[in-house]
């Protein structure tokens, strides 16, 4: 390393604090954008994203993910742009792309390598690249540091620099945002580590946690959320055993929650791109060093299998009433992975809309906050846009606030004399007094 890259290296920070270096993020979604955002009001930004419609939204002030209103763009220094010569002049890289699986459930690394090699195409001496998509442990240094090495004809550590600092955003969580949630950081030596930790910490009040290494960093993100993907499994398999006793499993947690230290989950539909997918990448590394994790493995499974059950159990209730199911009618209310939310990734509804299928009912299915389009793309089936019924079944799958204010009047307004109401959280267990009534 010459001494003016060393020096360039050392006085990165303070450059962008003066607005003398740019920092880029690349990847506008649920993510990327509120990231950009917030440095954008400290520092000079580049928020890139290959999709053109997404950034001309953006340039008007108009989040695609519907999570941002107008006044989140408000003041920012930020230029939204597709073009990949608007990168060259950037010397604080941040990558905050999704990581997804594929249909074998093996991590499909495409979106954070096309990303990768964006960068790696305008990279110089001196630069600094932070990675934030959840992987397995490794893939930083493993994956992406060649690419960039490749294309960049540039040296890792001696000539640029590389760190790990994982996302921790909830989506339609307004109250754990960014700013609000202690981050985790990690660089590729001392020096970068500290870089990367102090402009974190220009834009996150809760404050950073230096992390000793890339790799423990992505390990600390990925068992975040395959602890809480292993303990909903517990739940709901709890919920299936609960089921056959005849007893409620909310009342059951309700009781057992009266102690301190209680783990308060719930059962329920686990989809969406991170607890429904991260386990997957632990697994996959983990196979690859010759271990098979068994704990990990049956919480997926379990999970993966409950919207199969939620029809199921929906159908055997069906029959009860004496209606066949080739000839039932069932409404399914939510399509989202979670309440509150426009995203339908790897939503688990699918999954109990696709066998209803199965056994020839029809289904309808609504959502006061997804797109029909996409659904339609994504699943193969469009949403209702007015409830039809009489119904010999509701299934609230999601429990969106637009259903909250809902009584036994409305369902039974909606239901045949003798149909099921299917409440997947639990939502109306009190207010259900004439209805056949079924949750998890």
């Amino acid at each position: 390393m010459n001494g003016s890259t060393k020096k360039r290296m050392n006085g990165l920070y303070d450059r962008l604090k003066r607005k003398e270096a740019k920092l880029a993020v690349i990847g506008l979604g649920y993510v990327g954008l509120p990231i950009a955002l917030a440095f954008a009001r400290k520092l000079k930004v580049v928020g890139f994203d290959i999709n053109r419609k997404r950034v001309d939204m953006m340039r008007r002030g108009e989040d695609p993910s519907e999570e941002l209103d107008k006044e989140a763009f408000a003041g920012a220094d930020i230029h939204f742009t597709a073009d990949i010569e608007d990168l060259r002049d950037v010397e604080f890289f941040i990558v905050a792309v999704p990581t997804p699986i594929d249909q074998q459930n093996i991590p499909d690394l495409t979106p954070l390598l096309g990303a990768t090699r964006t960068v790696g195409q305008v990279l110089k001496k001196g630069d600094h690249v932070v990675f934030e998509s959840t992987v397995y442990p490794g893939c930083t240094e493993e994956d992406c540091v060649p690419l960039l090495e490749q294309l960049s004809g540039l040296k890792y550590i001696t000539d640029f620099k590389v760190g790990y600092s994982p996302e921790r955003i909830n989506p339609g969580d307004k109250a754990h945002t960014l700013e609000s949630i202690v981050k985790v950081s990690s660089g590729c030596d001392a020096e970068s580590a500290e870089t990367v930790a102090k402009v974190y910490e220009l834009v996150v009040a809760a404050g950073v946690h230096r992390a000793p290494s890339i790799k423990v960093a992505e390990a600390a993100k990925i068992i975040e959320n395959t602890q809480r993907d292993v303990n909903i499994a517990l739940t709901n398999e709890l919920s299936i055993i609960f089921n056959r006793m005849g007893i409620n499993t909310y009342d059951v947690l309700e009781a057992a929650g009266t102690k301190w230290n209680f783990l308060k989950f719930q059962p329920g539909l686990v989809g969406g791109h991170c607890i429904g997918v991260d386990p997957y990448y632990l697994v996959f590394k983990a196979k690859e060093l010759g271990y098979h994790a068994q704990i990990i493995d049956s919480g997926r499974y379990v999970n993966d299998s409950m919207g199969g059950y939620v029809a199921k159990q929906t159908v055997k209730k069906i029959i009860a009433t004496g209606t066949n199911p080739t000839d039932a009618h069932v409404l399914v209310m939510g399509a989202t992975f979670k309440e509150n939310v426009t995203d339908i990734r790897n939503s688990k509804v699918a999954d109990v809309v696709k066998e209803l299928q199965s056994f020839s009912c029809q289904v309808d299915v609504t959502d006061p906050h997804a797109d029909s389009d996409e659904v339609k793309h994504e699943y193969g089936y469009a949403l209702t846009q007015a409830i039809k019924g009489p119904y010999d079944a509701i299934i609230v799958a999601v429990n969106h606030r637009e259903y909250a204010g809902y009584d036994e009047a409305w369902f039974k307004a909606h239901l045949k004399p003798n149909g099921v109401l299917v409440d997947l959280k639990g939502t109306y267990r009190n207010r259900i007094n004439d209805l056949a009534y079924w949750s998890l």
